[in-house]
């Protein structure tokens, strides 16, 4: 209950972001509940049901990510003086931040029922009603059980991730004036790229014998091509905080001034909290501009269905929301330096500056990075 009177007492901007969290979880629902509807529908075809559930992995993990994003973001959940001596110290706080990533994920997912029954025909009186009935095997009773189970998976998920990613933690304190580390997963990150590539090549000299159909029309890839590009996203993902950090260090090289000193010393702190949500996001456009470039050449497949590009749609904003919430968690970290900058006399064209110099940044590493890696991942398929 007082997760849903904190949610309700929030501010429009983070009543937003919650409900775009239930939206993206609705998406998710409808698309395990499809899944469902298939094999319900083609109980001959057990393999290819449980390949279109292992395929929902994609979009889930992408909306799990956005729901704990925005559970950091959430000011209900920050800590603040006075909060502990009425019971609200960092562990309730967590709490409650689980609680209402699980209210939020659960919304979307009744909504996903609901919207899924009213399609099947299950539910009449609104237009559109039966719309999808031969799609979503309309003959066939819904395993209430099953649908149920689906349905409570990605509140689970999410909660328990925005749990521990919330919980409380002892940071050892630096010594005054300590260099901060460096990540340390820019050569993992490096080496599971190269992994990934090589997995997309050698599936496609394999051709599409080992096809993995996926929601909707899309049914030529091979299963192998999604497994190294599933590889190539998470080296993206290890290899960010170290690129962002890189990027801060090439800010600050040679003579900097105040600008290039303070844009570059934000970059290095925050490289750890910005670069996953930005090596994902590399990963998901070069997966974009590699599909596209496999269409355009008549390799690819000949045309998406609509569950794969609500799907690749999910994945898409989801990755984007999240590194969009992220760079505005890293605002809010540094409200108070900001403050401090402003009031010792910093004049406000510094940070705007600042600011444009560190986007300008990260576009001319990171723009490069994707368009070479869609292009490696491209061509062993259009070759």
């Amino acid at each position: 209950m007082l997760a849903l009177r904190l949610a309700r007492g929030a501010h429009p901007l983070v009543q937003t972001r919650r409900l775009l969290v239930a939206v993206a979880a609705a998406g998710v629902g409808f698309l395990l509940l499809c899944t469902l509807g298939y094999a319900v529908g083609h109980p001959e075809r057990s393999s290819a049901s449980v390949l279109r559930l292992l395929w929902c992995v994609l979009p889930l993990a992408a909306t799990v990510q956005f729901a704990v994003a925005v559970a950091r973001t959430d000011p209900s959940t920050r800590p603040r003086p006075g909060l502990s001596a009425i019971g609200l110290g960092p562990a309730r706080l967590t709490a409650i931040a689980a609680a209402s990533t699980a209210v939020a994920c659960s919304l979307g997912s009744m909504v996903a029922l609901l919207f899924y029954l009213h399609l099947r025909g299950d539910i009449t009186g609104l237009p559109f009603d039966g719309a999808a009935a031969d799609l979503l095997a309309a003959d066939q009773p819904i395993p209430l059980a099953a649908a149920l189970t689906l349905l409570a998976v990605l509140p689970v998920v999410a909660a328990t991730a925005a749990g521990l990613a919330l919980r409380p933690r002892t940071a050892p304190a630096a010594p005054e004036g300590a260099e901060k580390p460096v990540p340390s997963g820019l050569p993992w990150g490096i080496a599971l790229v190269a992994v990934g590539l090589a997995v997309e090549t050698y599936a496609g000299r394999r051709g599409a014998a080992d096809g993995l159909p996926l929601p909707g029309r899309f049914d030529g890839n091979p299963a192998g091509v999604l497994a190294g590009w599933v590889i190539v996203a998470v080296g993206l993902a290890m290899a960010g905080p170290g690129l962002v950090h890189g990027c801060g260090r090439l800010l600050q090289s040679v003579r900097p001034g105040a600008t290039r000193l303070l844009a570059g010393r934000v970059l290095m702190d925050e490289s750890r909290r910005i670069g996953r949500p930005l090596g994902v996001v590399t990963a998901v456009f070069s997966g974009t501009l590699a599909a596209a470039a496999l269409h355009d050449t008549g390799t690819g497949p000949g045309a998406f269905g609509p569950l794969t590009g609500l799907g690749a749609a999910l994945v898409l904003a989801c990755t984007t929301a999240t590194l969009l919430t992220a760079a505005l968690e890293s605002k809010q970290c540094r409200a108070h330096t900001t403050e401090a900058l402003l009031r010792i006399g910093a004049p406000p064209t510094v940070l705007r500056s600042a600011a444009l110099m560190r986007a300008g940044v990260l576009l001319a590493v990171f723009l490069p990075l994707t368009w070479a890696v869609a292009e490696l991942a491209a061509l062993p398929l259009t070759g």
